[in-house]
Order: structure tokens, then sequence, then C-alpha cells
């Protein structure tokens, strides 16, 4: 282990206290505003939290951690004897959590390396493992930096939605604006590509599309030893159901499930289902 370096990310990243322990990350929490009262994902708001806030139509946003947290885990990382950081986190384009950790590291007393993941969910948290792997082989931080890049750009996140109208509210649906105003049977499956949500296909019912997302997400596992994510928002039977399709399918692959995160749970509504990919190098 190298404890001269330490690996910093954001609640988006969706580590288990477990992941979180082991590998000494230091988690910054974004924060979910309902009724303009703010909450840190993970610490003070649950998923269901959101999911009942959003079918009671109450006002939900979300809103990035300030300079001045980032700055404080960065000095508290330099009081326990760092001598770098690095700071991994969603994408810039969805969220100003990178923006907020570049202005910070400009007054660290020890140097961070930002990197702006282009991701989020799982398939950054998978990158994010990546990196300590190289923390606990001694590793440089450019060496560790790299691990993480390397490991995301590899990486699929693909996700399914009852209806588009939370990625609307919340202004994160992009290219996906396209689909809306479809009939309301069509079901859109999206994907990440360059930290940004674009719509991949549709179909007309959920069975059809969990369906095609384990054949999608076979496609990107290309035949590799990968490590999966099935991730949801109050649609557990959905995900477990899922989930046994991948196991069966890709027989050498890890496939876990969880509950999403307050923060993307904000964005997508009840229902949602995704799969992150992230093939093992």
């Amino acid at each position: 282990m190298n404890p001269k370096v330490v690996v910093v990310t954001d609640s988006t990243a969706y580590l288990s206290e477990d992941e979180v322990s082991r590998h000494q990350i230091v988690v910054v929490p974004v924060s979910v505003v309902v009724d303009g009262v703010a909450f840190d994902e993970g610490i003070d708001i649950s998923a269901i939290d959101i999911a009942d806030a959003l079918r009671k139509r109450l006002s939900v946003t979300t809103s990035r951690p300030s300079p001045e947290r980032f700055l404080r885990v960065y000095e508290a990382a330099a009081d326990r004897g760092a001598t770098h950081v690095v700071s991994a986190h969603l994408s810039a384009d969805m969220s100003g959590t990178y923006d907020s950790a570049v202005l910070a590291a400009r007054e660290s007393p020890i140097p961070v390396t930002v990197l702006d993941t282009r991701s989020v969910g799982m398939a950054m948290g998978f990158a994010v493992l990546a990196g300590c792997a190289q923390v606990d082989q001694g590793a440089a931080p450019e060496v560790i930096a790299a691990a993480i890049m390397s490991r995301v750009s590899a990486s699929s996140a693909l996700f399914y939605v009852d209806t588009l109208e939370y990625l609307r509210r919340g202004g994160r649906i992009g290219a996906a604006q396209a689909v809306v105003g479809q009939a309301l049977s069509v079901k859109p499956i999206l994907e990440l590509v360059d930290g940004r949500v674009v719509p991949l296909e549709k179909v007309r019912t959920s069975a059809k599309a969990l369906a095609r997302l384990t054949e999608l997400a076979v496609a990107r596992a290309g035949g590799r030893s990968c490590d999966i994510a099935v991730q949801h928002l109050d649609a557990a039977s959905r995900a477990q159901e899922l989930a046994a399709l991948l196991t069966a399918a890709l027989v050498d692959s890890v496939v876990t499930v969880s509950e999403v995160g307050a923060v993307v749970g904000a964005h997508v509504g009840p229902g949602m289902v995704a799969v992150g990919i992230s093939p093992r190098t």
C-alpha cells in the first residue's frame, strides 16, 4: 500500500461501506435539495426518500459540494501525512462537482490530481477501486490516475427508465430530447456516452427493456471477465430479474445488485434499472 497517496471520490460512485473502509477512500457527498432543504447523499437522505418525494411532485434538485468542502478533505489528507491526492468524480457535464474539486486543488497544501471520469454510478465506482488496487501496490499518483481512467473508459453504463420526465426536469437528458414526447407506451433505453445521457433504443414494454438490456450488456462485455453492477430505484424485482439473466449469460463475471443513491435517483425517477459493465484489466 502507498499511504502517501489518498483516493477521494464523491458519493455518486456508490461504493459500499466495506469498500470505502477497506481502501481508506474519502467520499465527499453530493447534496440533494428537497423543497429547499439540502441533504447529504448517503448520510441524511435515502433513495427511497427521493422516490417518495418525486411521486409527491415535490421540488427535487441536486447541488455540488462546495470547493471549501473539498479543500477541507485535501487539508485533512495532508495532516495525516499524505503527499498526493487522486480525486475522481462524476462527469462534469452532469454536475459541478469536478469544478469544485479543481478549485479546491489550487489551494491544497499537497498536489491533487482531479479526474473527470465522464461517468457516474458503479461504472465510476469500479474504476475508483481499480485505482485503489494500484495504491495497494505502491504505485505513483500518475499510475493510479491512469488506472482509473483506463478502467472507466472501457466501461459502459446502460439504463432503462419508466419515463423521461425526471431527466427532462433536471436538464440531464441532452440528446435524449429527441425521444421526449413519444407515446407513453415507449420505454426508452439510454446510455452514458462521454459523460452525457443519450438515447440508445426504444422498446414497447418493461419486460422487453430488461431482455434488451441483457443483450446489450452481454455484447458490451465482449466475452471478457467483468464486474457488473445492476442498480435500481424502487424497482428491486426488476433489478433481481436482470441480475439473474446477466449471471446466467456472463459466467465469468461478478454481478451485484444495489439501489442507486439519492442524487442519481433524483434525475431518473422510480422504476429505473441500470447496468454498469466494467471489464477487468
